[in-house]
């Protein structure tokens, strides 16, 4: 009896993993062929990324608490973590349309 259940269940667990390696292929080539005749996107050209809007590639943004400020700090930009470049968001990082 348990080692029917355990037969049953290594041939599901088996057939799930297939499923996912297929489904997986599928995609794969899907995106192939959508890269292959795409249009580059006309926000980045074409590179998935520009540069950051709100630091302008600088990395840090002069930041205070306070309305009228006595100091200005540079901390990290929040739209790029410090990386001067932010995703393409009409893309969504992949670069074309």
């Amino acid at each position: 009896m348990i080692r029917g259940a355990l037969v049953v269940l290594g041939g599901i667990t088996t057939l799930n993993l297939a499923y996912a390696a297929t489904l997986k292929a599928l995609n794969v080539a899907t995106e192939n062929k959508r890269k292959k005749f795409a249009l580059p996107c006309r926000a980045c050209r074409g590179k998935g990324f520009y540069i950051c809007k709100l630091c302008k590639g600088n990395a840090t943004i002069s930041w205070s608490p306070m309305y009228d400020p006595i100091a200005i700090n540079p901390c990290l930009c929040p739209t790029c973590d410090g990386n001067r470049v932010q995703r393409c968001l009409n893309c969504l990082g992949k670069g074309y349309d």
